[in-house]
């Protein structure tokens, strides 16, 4: 999605570039211990802020030093310091991988104006990817705020750092209003992206509806492309979708194979895929059309 890296941790830190990685993936690991909160706290309606930490099955509060991402886990052998009551393994596999494509993003983006867009971007497609697996949701709460700072990201950020950082600015719609204001010309490819992204998935979703009699397409699956395709621009919107059905496609058959009663209407998590569709190409996107383009069309 970025077309340039500004500038590296080491020349603006005065520190080796390693040291970057492990402040990131530290501080990813951080962020992803308050993510499990949000996956455990939002699909029940409660507050992330209020209580603190405390275990699901007694009650008691967490220990801060019980609480330490990953290995607070490690060292309490995944069990209640209280209890003795398991403790998910979810909770630090958020942490490890959201620690982990925080390392990533960094990597992609360096030290540019567009990379907390790129870690935001990330951390909001987690949470919604685990509560998509354990509840079958994608909370309007979190979708919802995400479409509004996609828009606000559109309209500000290029006015600010210039329409470097998104490469659809390179193309249609973009390229038909050349002369407007990089603000608007920006928000309307935006939206283009939002349509392709959410757009697409409703008219997918309609028209399976209206030929086969049943929902093939959830409306979060919806609202969660829309916010992430106005980001994203059309071209790696498309990609997305590209990826995450073709990844729901080959597990999703390994799932229902895996069933005795081989029934083809189990529902699977699609945010979950969309999601991986998403970092795919937020992360890769742009290289793997160019590398396509170049590879196959003359």
């Amino acid at each position: 999605m970025i077309l340039l890296q500004v500038s590296s941790f080491e020349s603006v830190a005065g520190l080796p570039e390693a040291f970057g990685y492990v402040f990131v993936f530290i501080l990813g690991a951080l962020v992803g211990s308050f993510l499990n909160v949000v996956i455990h706290r939002v699909p029940r309606e409660e507050s992330i802020a209020f209580p603190n930490s405390h275990c699901p099955k007694c009650n008691r509060p967490i220990k801060p030093y019980d609480n330490i991402p990953v290995l607070g886990w490690l060292i309490l052998g995944g069990k209640c310091r209280a209890c003795k009551e398991p403790i998910s393994i979810r909770y630090p596999a958020v942490e490890l991988l959201h620690a982990l494509l925080w390392v990533l993003v960094f990597w992609h983006f360096g030290f540019s104006p567009f990379l907390p867009i790129g870690l935001i971007f990330v951390s909001t497609l987690v949470a919604l990817m685990f509560i998509d697996a354990e509840h079958m949701i994608l909370p309007n709460v979190i979708t919802y705020p995400f479409f509004i700072f996609a828009i606000l990201v559109r309209i500000i950020f290029p006015v600010a750092f210039g329409p470097q950082y998104f490469a659809d600015m390179s193309y249609w719609p973009a390229t038909a209003l050349a002369g407007y204001p990089v603000w608007l010309v920006s928000l309307a490819s935006g939206l283009v992206g939002a349509l392709a992204g959410g757009g697409s998935l409703w008219l997918v979703g309609e028209l399976w509806k209206r030929l086969r009699g049943v929902d093939a397409m959830g409306l979060g699956d919806v609202k969660m492309m829309l916010g992430f395709g106005a980001l994203l621009g059309w071209r790696l919107s498309f990609l997305a979708i590209f990826f995450g059905a073709f990844a729901g496609a080959v597990i999703g058959s390994i799932f229902v194979a895996r069933q005795k009663d081989k029934d083809m209407q189990t529902q699977i998590p699609f945010g979950i895929f969309l999601g991986i569709g998403s970092i795919l190409s937020l992360l890769f996107g742009e290289r793997l059309i160019a590398w396509y383009v170049n590879t196959f069309l003359p």
